[in-house]
């Protein structure tokens, strides 16, 4: 009984004191002063006129330590009554210069990364792909070895990996999202998968150890890599525009064979030359490829009767493209003066 009406009256002081922080008018002063001390209803006050039911040894403890929470509210009271008169008669005294201009109130608007973000989804979803998510903590197994990735591989060191604890880590792709679909779905699968990674890479203009990923997974009976060239080739025109053509370069990616990387071409100098795409007239967007049989094997599928794609892009890098940011540290600056010029 002691222990609860000890913890009662904490909680009570801490209410209190937030509410009385939180009142910025007399009415709500007040209204904070009747609810904790007063004298028919308040709940502070209901405590100590119980004070006489108590066991007499209890009984000193408690009438203490209400009259404490009491004095704790009277005062916090008095204190803001005398600030918020204080900002009142201020504000009264203050001269009204009518001949200043209106200050425009500043709209916000989705972030640039998430407005890309959504984009890509809302093509891939008009495509026949689900949008799926995952948990940003994965274990080694679904980080790496179910695809494909031997933990003696260098991505799998502590100095690449941000590990948590044992063997529980920050992941570094959403890569392992798809083999949780895998190991719950039978085929087929569409999935577009975004979320954050994290990696052991530091800040400059165009990398940053925390960032947006995109990837997608498509598995059925007959797919090949001509499937593959067709979906992005499609999702570069609806993106892009539709004069964008695509490339794609040999590669190699542990969970896909074979790979490839893939160019978009220019959309600042349409494919003829300049400093953004270093004269080639093509930017990297993505690396693609086949999945790996033995990822296959990892989730429990027949890698003799299915095959399938799987792709992945970085959104914040697709965002710069877009709309012409040349460092990619700018998307989390939170300079009002970049961000306002996405408002809608």
């Amino acid at each position: 009984m002691t222990e609860a009406l000890l913890e009662e009256l904490s909680r009570l002081e801490r209410e209190a004191l937030a509410a009385i922080g939180a009142a910025d008018h007399d009415d709500a002063l007040e209204r904070v002063r009747v609810e904790y001390l007063g004298r028919k209803d308040g709940r502070v006050s209901a405590i100590l006129r119980g004070l006489g039911a108590l066991a007499p040894e209890v009984r000193p403890k408690i009438g203490a330590e209400a009259n404490r929470v009491r004095d704790v509210i009277r005062d916090a009271l008095a204190w803001r009554t005398a600030e918020v008169a204080a900002r009142t008669q201020r504000r009264r005294e203050a001269p009204l210069d009518l001949t200043l201009p209106g200050r425009a109130e500043w709209m916000g608007g989705r972030h640039p990364v998430t407005r890309v973000i959504d984009e890509i989804s809302a093509i891939f979803a008009s495509l026949g792909f689900t949008r799926a998510r995952g948990p940003e903590a994965e274990t080694e197994w679904y980080n790496f070895v179910a695809l494909n990735t031997p933990l003696d591989h260098p991505a799998a060191d502590m100095q690449a990996t941000l590990y948590v604890h044992g063997r529980v880590l920050l992941r570094s792709h959403t890569s392992p999202v798809q083999v949780r679909v895998m190991e719950r779905y039978p085929p087929p699968i569409r999935i577009i998968v975004p979320g954050m990674v994290y990696r052991r890479d530091a800040a400059d203009a165009s990398h940053l150890p925390a960032f947006s990923q995109i990837e997608g997974l498509a598995v059925d009976e007959g797919i090949s890599f001509v499937d593959l060239k067709a979906m992005l080739a499609e999702f570069a025109r609806r993106f892009f525009g539709p004069a964008a053509r695509v490339r794609f370069r040999p590669s190699f990616f542990p969970f896909t064979e074979p790979s490839a990387e893939v160019d978009v071409s220019c959309i600042i100098c349409n494919g003829t030359g300049c400093p953004a795409c270093k004269g080639t007239g093509w930017m990297e967007i993505m690396g693609a490829g086949m999945v790996d049989p033995a990822v296959f094997e990892a989730v429990g599928y027949d890698p003799e009767r299915y095959t399938g794609y799987a792709f992945g892009m970085g959104p914040h890098r697709i965002a710069m493209l877009k709309y012409g940011i040349p460092d990619i540290r700018m998307h989390h600056e939170n300079d009002v003066r970049f961000l306002s010029q996405f408002a809608e």
